[in-house]
């Protein structure tokens, strides 16, 4: 199982990330767990995302299994990645 987060590149949501749940064609459906929901996820165009495939190992433990990627997990998952992101920026 591939785990992989997204970055909106447009539309309303434009610079949120999500996690890419499934794919279907040229769409995916992607969640947050605040807003969007694994129950209910939002189908974004392949094109209007930025794939991100290097992840910190803390992040893919998160999400590596499917039965256990619930909103919670995809939640803290998410802010996990940020504040990687946010401390990398800051070195």
């Amino acid at each position: 199982m591939r785990v992989e987060l997204a970055l909106s590149l447009a539309g309303h949501d434009k610079g949120h990330y999500y996690v890419i749940l499934r794919e279907e064609g040229d769409f995916v459906y992607v969640a947050d767990g605040i807003l969007k929901l694994c129950e209910q996820p939002k189908k974004k165009n392949c094109r209007h995302i930025q794939r991100i495939k290097k992840l910190p190992a803390e992040v893919t433990e998160l999400l590596l299994n499917q039965e256990d990627r619930n909103d919670l997990n995809v939640k803290r998952a998410l802010k996990l990645y940020q504040q990687r992101i946010q401390n990398t920026v800051e070195q």
